[in-house]
This record gives C-alpha cells, sequence and structure tokens, in this order.
C-alpha cells in the first residue's frame, strides 16, 4: 500500500473568517487519517523556514506576514498531519490552485479564496507539495509527541535545565 503523510495549515484567514469547521469537514470527509493538530501563533522563525524556497520571489515578505496572522489581527493558524494512501494529491485537490482565481470552483481555494487588492493571495492552505516537503514541513511544525503513531525515526534525549510549562 503507498501510504504516505502530509502536512496542512490552515492560515490565519481561515481563522479570522470562521471557516475552520467548513474546511475541517472538507479533510474528515476524504477518508484520511488525522494524526496531529493544533492551533499555534506562528513565529516568524518558522514562516521564514517554512517558506525558505520561496526566499528570492518579491512577495516574499508579503507571504511572511501573512502566515503569521499580521494580516488577519493576529489570528493563528491550524496545523494538520494526515495519513493515508495517496494523501498528498488528495490533499491538494482538496486545497485546489494555489491561486483562487484558477482553482476549481469546488475546492477549498476556488469557492472561498480571494487575491486581495494589494495583490495576496489569500488562499487560505498550505498543502506539503511531495514526499520530501511533507517530511521536511512535518518536522517543522510539530515534535514526535505531538503526532499520534510514529512517523518518522525518533531518538530519546535527555535535556538538562529543559523549562517546560506544565500544568498546575
Amino acid at each position: 500500500m503507498n501510504k504516505e503523510c502530509v502536512l496542512v495549515v490552515l492560515k490565519p484567514d481561515v481563522v479570522a473568517k470562521g471557516l475552520i469547521g467548513i474546511i475541517l469537514d472538507r479533510f474528515s470527509g476524504a477518508g484520511m487519517d488525522l494524526l496531529a493538530i493544533k492551533i499555534l501563533s506562528v513565529s516568524q522563525d518558522l514562516a521564514q523556514r517554512h517558506y525558505q524556497h520561496l526566499k528570492e520571489q518579491r512577495f516574499y515578505k508579503e507571504i511572511i506576514k501573512y502566515l503569521q496572522g499580521k494580516l488577519h489581527d493576529g489570528h493563528k493558524a491550524v496545523a494538520l498531519v494526515y495519513s493515508g494512501k495517496n494523501v498528498i494529491q488528495r490533499c491538494r485537490d482538496i486545497a485546489g490552485a494555489t491561486n483562487p482565481e484558477d482553482a476549481d470552483p469546488r475546492s477549498i481555494r476556488g469557492s472561498m479564496g480571494r487575491i486581495t487588492t494589494e495583490g495576496v493571495f489569500e488562499n487560505l492552505i498550505h498543502v506539503s507539495s511531495d514526499r520530501k516537503e511533507a517530511c521536511r514541513e512535518i518536522k517543522l511544525w510539530f515534535s514526535p509527541d505531538e503526532i499520534s503513531g510514529d512517523l518518522f525515526p525518533t531518538r530519546d534525549e535527555v535535556l538538562e535545565n529543559y523549562k517546560k510549562k506544565v500544568w498546575k
């Protein structure tokens, strides 16, 4: 069986517009396994590492601000990991083309995305492009203990002076 995993990120405009449930519903009906989900504020470092391949593009600074929520009142992002047979292509089909104007009108981007008057693609969602990127991106966004199941090899490490927030 050709089982793979994928990172899906619901960008801050999804949160700002109250579209989380609608979008998650489209994925949950596709028969894939949800291995991880979290809501987070995207740091500048995470945004830059995530979009490192676009560093030379003229829109790089805007896309970093967009992923951080700076264009949407500081709203957070929702990161998910799915696994299943051909999950990358299935998720990319659900998401639609990157440019909302080129996306199938039945896709997430085609039905809910837009291009702002400033030319920013509010395409709502990120989906890993291939297996190599999925591996890189999942490791950026999640630690091994945040994922249900063993996706990649891990090791145990003892850390001294490690400070961690815990429940009272």
